[in-house]
């Protein structure tokens, strides 16, 4: 996915107005405002869901298992062991919330300085490259087998494991705008000033290439948040009796015809989730693309 840019070596009075238009063309856009205001709520709600859920996600009531959504003191009804649905949703949202931000985190802090060096550097775009294929060589799933086998299963884990295996995206989007930049007026001026390739990177080809990386981070945070969901079902993420989204689901599949709500609900919420990221990431894309002046 790439994003187009204008050049921007220093902020300025410019910088400010195209951050002010970048603004106001989300405000404009229906679909960016209410994917904006769903993950504002999710993030406000899973932040203080341990002040604010009704219950403790280990108080357990095995006098109303399987309560149905709307039973007076359980919203969303109760699980197999009697413990509140939305209590263990709002964790869970939040156990999700964590792993996709330090996945994503981790994928950046490595990815960007490899995605730069490949697009800046002849010599060592060859040497990143085959790195990157390596990484794309080894299955998501058997490199958290690994991890889990190594390190134990637990929320740092399957982090660290889900954001090696968004590295080679984020190479890939880097290196490919720092060569369309690299090619433009500006830098070589830069160049042609005599100015290090430290400088011309740190100055003129990262602040530029912004707006693709806030973009991929975007569309990567779902992704992450579904691949915690999918180790926390297979046992090798977040462990009970912690709350994940991943592991409701995997409790409650063997309960699907009792209490479908207890699979469904999180079911929707990871859904609900992935969705408004990407809507939200679409809508920054487009917002970010400076051709949308001239429509």
């Amino acid at each position: 996915m790439t994003v187009l840019t204008v050049p921007m070596a220093d902020a300025g009075p410019a910088d400010v107005t195209r951050r002010t238009r970048v603004l106001r063309r989300l405000r404009r856009n229906p679909l960016a405002v209410v994917s904006f205001v769903v993950l504002a709520l999710v993030a406000v709600l899973a932040l203080l869901s341990p002040w604010i859920a009704p219950y403790s996600v280990d108080q357990t009531d095995f006098a109303r298992t399987f309560a149905p959504p709307g039973t007076p003191g359980h919203v969303l009804g109760t699980d197999d062991l009697g413990r509140d649905v939305l209590s263990r949703i709002m964790l869970g949202a939040r156990a999700s919330l964590q792993v996709g931000i330090l996945a994503v985190a981790t994928s950046l802090v490595i990815g960007v300085p490899l995605g730069l060096a490949a697009g800046y550097f002849r010599a060592w775009d060859a040497v990143i490259s085959r790195f990157t294929d390596l990484l794309l060589a080894f299955p998501f799933l058997i490199m958290a087998v690994g991890l889990a086998a190594i390190r134990g299963a637990s929320l740092g884990n399957a982090a660290v494991a889900i954001g090696i295996a968004q590295i080679p995206g984020v190479i890939r989007v880097v290196r490919s705008d720092t060569l369309r930049l690299k090619s433009l007026d500006f830098v070589a001026a830069a160049v042609v000033d005599g100015a290090s390739d430290l400088w011309v990177l740190a100055k003129h080809i990262l602040p530029n290439a912004t707006s693709v990386i806030l973009v991929q981070a975007t569309v990567a945070i779902p992704a992450a948040i579904l691949g915690e969901a999918v180790l926390s079902f297979l046992g090798l993420g977040i462990q009970p009796p912690a709350p994940s989204l991943g592991t409701m689901l995997a409790t409650a599949q063997q309960f699907a015809a009792r209490a479908p709500w207890a699979a469904v609900l999180p079911g929707v919420v990871i859904m609900g989730l992935a969705l408004a990221f990407n809507v939200f990431g679409d809508a920054l894309r487009d917002a970010l693309d400076p051709k949308g002046d001239r429509r």
